[in-house]
């Protein structure tokens, strides 16, 4: 009988997938160009030009956009990042 084999990358999805979810909301302001915005969109996530654009128009709209979800750490990773272009960037948990 051959003993299992721990497989790494599979204990990382299954930790991953019980960390709680949290938005990643842009915030709409009067300063920062839609050039500057989608740039630092794509620079920062792993968002394609099309849903940049998209996240770009939205927030001009209505105020905010979901840019995405994604667990904790790494949400409060990409309000700093944002936070370096001058972009208002917030998250919360995603109930």
């Amino acid at each position: 009988m051959a003993d299992a084999v721990a497989r790494p990358e599979l204990a990382v999805e299954e930790q991953t997938r019980l960390l709680p979810p949290y938005r990643v909301i842009l915030h709409n302001d009067d300063v920062n160009t839609f050039e500057h915005v989608i740039t630092a969109i794509r620079q920062i996530t792993p968002l394609e030009v099309e849903e940049a654009i998209e996240k770009t128009v939205e927030a001009h709209n209505s105020g905010v956009s979901m840019l995405l979800v994604t667990h904790q750490e790494r949400a409060e990773l990409y309000v700093e990042q944002f936070a370096t272009k001058s972009l208002t960037v917030t998250c919360e948990p995603d109930d």
